[in-house]
């Protein structure tokens, strides 16, 4: 007979997907705050864990918040509410909802993050790491894939736009806009340490978070790959759904009664553009 699962139960479910020893060791994951012995009937699945998060975990009356972004990722001495990051775990604490963090620890997994973003973008078949895993190839940073047929490198970018969830500013392409693109290279979040990777995996494209200047600049030159620069939270957002859907099955199968959602806010930082004037 199905029965209300804990937080302990819960929490247990989500690190079998998403083992906490994969995480980086600066990395901050696991439990936040909630009481281990507490029933869980809602888990509230977004990007960020900030003030609006919480308010939307409260009016659907979610008892556990999951976020890939840590709230506390270098330490705290204090949590007091005149703090922002404070703020948000007084009102999680004073209202019963946990939270809890899966970072790179989901970065990683098999399927995980990127796995989300590639399917998102439509690359098909099967996906490798682009960055494997020293403990275990089928893990690891990025995925490379192939898309179903080839394309030209403006008609991907428009693509992978429709794919992804709206940002202010979208988009931004680096490369022959008449390129043609097959072999794709995606890693979700900030991609600069894995330029070299995509150079190395021989594709035509990759897409990723928070490329600078300089780094992107040196990689065109040097006749790497096309790139493509989202936003950061719109390359990690596709995730939630499939960690959601893979919590509830999982939960499910062990007779726990387990609603999930997929939080409707957007927290991209960026929230308009304007563009500069002409001078010359």
């Amino acid at each position: 007979m199905p029965h209300e699962a804990t937080l302990a139960e819960t929490v247990r479910e989500i690190e079998t997907l998403y083992d906490p020893a994969w995480a980086e060791s600066w990395d901050s994951v696991g439990l936040v705050c909630g009481d281990p012995a507490a029933p869980v009937r809602r888990v509230l699945f977004a990007v960020d864990p900030v003030r609006a998060v919480v308010e939307e975990a409260l009016a659907w009356r979610a008892d556990l918040v999951v976020t890939h972004h840590p709230l506390y990722l270098r330490g705290t001495t204090s949590v007091a509410a005149t703090t922002f990051k404070g703020r948000v775990v007084h009102t999680l604490i004073k209202n019963d909802v946990a939270l809890y963090t899966a970072h790179t620890n989901a970065d990683v997994a098999d399927p995980g993050v990127s796995d989300s973003l590639a399917r998102a973008v439509g690359l098909t078949g099967a996906l490798t790491p682009l960055q494997p895993s020293a403990d275990d190839p089928r893990r690891g940073l990025g995925r490379v894939g192939e898309l179903p047929a080839p394309m030209t490198l403006a008609a991907f970018a428009a693509q992978a736009a429709a794919g992804l969830p709206r940002t202010a500013w979208g988009l931004r392409v680096a490369g022959d806009p008449e390129r043609t693109v097959r072999r794709v290279a995606v890693s979700g979040g900030a991609g600069d340490s894995l330029l070299g990777a995509a150079r190395a995996a021989g594709v035509d494209a990759f897409l990723t978070a928070d490329l600078r200047h300089h780094p992107a600049s040196e990689f065109a030159e040097a006749g790497g790959p096309a790139l493509i620069d989202a936003a950061h939270w719109a390359t990690e957002w596709p995730w939630l759904a499939d960690a959601a859907a893979r919590l509830a099955s999982a939960m499910a199968a062990r007779g726990n009664t387990v609603e999930t959602r997929v939080s409707e806010t957007v927290t991209d930082a960026w929230t308009t553009t304007a563009q500069c004037e002409d001078t010359k």
